[in-house]
């Protein structure tokens, strides 16, 4: 069996992609929005968990440069190199969200930007159920997604071999209200990303916080 075969899909295909995946998405403005309605209600030196940190950029950057005490997690080694690398103001690991265990109440605040999207509809309802465990009561979550429904769809991302699966926009926002989570913002746009084989596609970003009872 070939090395790539025995990882995760999502590892094989962020490994591939490496810094241009960054270049490709450095211009979202809306993904710096989210990360900045987040930081505006952050207290300082909070501590932050990003899920699916990538490069680290924009982040993990953007919440460290805030005064925030940020743990990325990602399943690609050599996005958590270059994370490592770009980002030395943060802790980066190589982890499995789906498989990394978390105390309830030990971050106040998660982030989860389009790190989803290759699990089962049942991983990703048990992974936001679990975000929503790991962050305090009062504490918030910051989650972005590709809003359509489709399961197990193949196709291609910067000419790599994907297999997606999401949700609509309201089928993903019942999921985080389902999982205890109070909607703050939300935001939906279309963003076609700086690559020669980026197409546009919807995203979808959500702000929400955790009870307090």
């Amino acid at each position: 069996m070939a090395e790539e075969d025995r990882r995760a899909p999502a590892a094989v295909v962020f490994d591939a992609l490496g810094p241009a995946y960054e270049r490709a998405f450095a211009g979202s403005a809306p993904h710096r929005a989210s990360l900045g309605r987040l930081v505006e209600l952050l207290a300082s030196g909070s501590r932050v968990l990003d899920v699916g940190s990538g490069t680290g950029r924009p982040t993990a950057q953007t919440l460290a440069d805030a005064g925030h005490r940020v743990l990325g997690i990602d399943i690609s080694p050599v996005m958590v190199g270059l994370a490592a690398r770009q980002v030395p103001g943060a802790e980066f690991r190589l982890a499995d969200i789906r498989e990394t265990p978390l105390a309830e109440a030990s971050f106040d605040a998660v982030c989860a930007y389009f790190s989803l999207l290759q699990m089962t509809r049942a991983e990703q309802a048990d992974v936001v159920a679990k975000l929503a465990r790991t962050v305090r009561p009062g504490g918030l979550a910051a989650l972005a997604t590709v809003p359509l429904d489709v399961e197990d769809a193949e196709g291609v991302f910067m000419g790599q071999p994907v297999r997606v699966t999401s949700f609509s926009a309201e089928a993903f926002t019942g999921l985080v209200t389902g999982a205890g989570l109070t909607v703050l913002a939300e935001e939906q746009v279309v963003f076609t990303p700086a690559h020669p084989e980026g197409t546009p596609e919807p995203h979808l970003f959500l702000l929400a916080r955790r009870g307090t009872e």
